[in-house]
């Protein structure tokens, strides 16, 4: 995958550092000129450091943001995360923008734009064990010796509904030998039903038969 990182601070560094090492492909935008530097010789693998403002559509082109397959804002401003995201998924297309919220008050704002966001402390979390970033699925375990995984699928910022209005999870047509059985929110867990609306951001878990997990993955990339 390539990813482009606005903010190449520490929670940004951490990224990077992970992604790399997964042998995916890294753009790092930084507008401090002693991060950058510090970045270019710290950081190993496929990746690309630009000396500039995240929020500046001018910088976002040269970091190759055409061919994102994820957008990450991580800087320590959530006014400037905000922006970057609407800049790389109103302007530039990306299919997935993810923005790091420093402020827990904000989060109603990024959510109410339809922006995915989640804290820095919840983002490190959701790398590490739920590998967000790496396709939106992750699986929390194995059932029946392999035959089917109970997965998480972080619903994305949407292209085909309302980010606003969300959609009701009757609405989306699951494959075959898959089930949506629980629905996490800021405001806690719950057992799916069908009138529940969901939004950018909010997690699914699934219970599919190992062989449908990229079909369930393609959906959600698709609403």
């Amino acid at each position: 995958m390539y990813i482009v990182i606005a903010g190449g601070g520490k929670v940004g560094e951490y990224l990077a550092t992970v992604l790399l090492k997964s042998g995916n492909e890294v753009a790092i935008i930084e507008q401090r000129i002693d991060i950058a530097d510090r970045l270019s010789m710290l950081l190993q693998g496929r990746y690309l450091i630009i000396h500039g403002d995240g929020c500046d559509s001018k910088y976002q082109e040269d970091a190759g943001i055409r061919k994102a397959d994820v957008f990450v804002a991580a800087t320590g401003q959530d006014d400037n995360n905000l922006v970057s995201c609407e800049i790389a998924s109103r302007v530039f297309r990306v299919n997935r923008c993810i923005a790091r919220v420093n402020a827990p008050k904000n989060q109603r704002i990024f959510r109410a734009l339809g922006i995915e966001s989640v804290s820095s402390t919840e983002l490190i979390a959701s790398l590490i064990e739920e590998e967000t970033l790496l396709g939106s699925v992750s699986v929390v375990s194995s059932l029946t010796h392999g035959n089917v995984l109970l997965s998480e699928v972080v619903v994305p910022r949407m292209r085909n509904h309302s980010n606003r209005e969300g959609i009701h999870l009757a609405d989306i047509g699951m494959p075959e030998k898959s089930l949506i059985v629980a629905v996490a929110t800021a405001d806690g867990v719950e057992v799916a039903s069908s009138d529940m609306v969901l939004y950018p951001g909010d997690k699914v878990v699934v219970v599919a038969d190992t062989e449908m997990i990229g079909d369930v993955r393609a959906l959600f990339r698709t609403l």
